[in-house]
């Protein structure tokens, strides 16, 4: 086993560690120890499989993704609860097919968390191989704004591929060319 893929299983160990420690609410010698078991038996017997990350975090991008994320949590709540209490009308909805540009494993899931996170908007399904998100919108009732979810979605490719993508994947995205 490469040394990569050991910082990789001691990296996710000490996660899951923590999330043990977390869930207990307190911190002593017995839960760390008992953490790090658990974690140690979760990984040999459910192991993870290689994600190689060629790109680095770039903080300016995270910057601009973050405040932007925050905004669109803010404003995507304020719209589903007008349209939860405006009485006698039944919004619309909709299953939106998004294909990704620089559809990579971390780009993808990325992209699929960050609008699930998102009042009114959920992953319905993804197709790795063709780099296809499918997004159950709500509040959309034509084609024009299905289309304008869908540059939403690949807005928000762009801002997580220039917080966290590799030199390539920025290149994708900039140049406007699918993948």
């Amino acid at each position: 086993m490469t040394r990569g893929r050991w910082r990789d299983r001691c990296v996710a160990a000490l996660g899951l560690t923590l999330i043990w420690v977390l869930l207990w609410g307190s911190f002593t010698p017995l839960t760390f120890i008992g953490g790090l078991l658990v974690a140690v038996v979760v990984l040999i017997v459910f192991p993870l499989p290689p994600v190689t990350y060629a790109g680095r975090i770039h903080p300016v991008g995270l910057l601009r993704f973050g405040l932007r994320f925050v905004y669109d949590l803010v404003i995507a709540s304020a719209q589903v609860v007008v349209l939860a209490f405006r009485f006698g009308h039944t919004p619309g909805s909709a299953i939106v097919a998004v294909s990704l540009r620089a559809p990579s494993d971390l780009g993808l899931t990325l992209t699929a968390e960050a609008l699930s996170l998102v009042p009114g908007s959920l992953i319905v399904d993804a197709d790795r191989e063709r780099g296809v998100l499918y997004v159950h919108v709500l509040g959309v009732s034509s084609a024009l704004e299905a289309d304008r979810f869908r540059g939403d979605v690949l807005d928000l490719e762009r801002r997580i591929i220039q917080a966290f993508g590799s030199a390539a994947e920025r290149r994708v995205i900039s140049s406007g060319a699918p993948s």
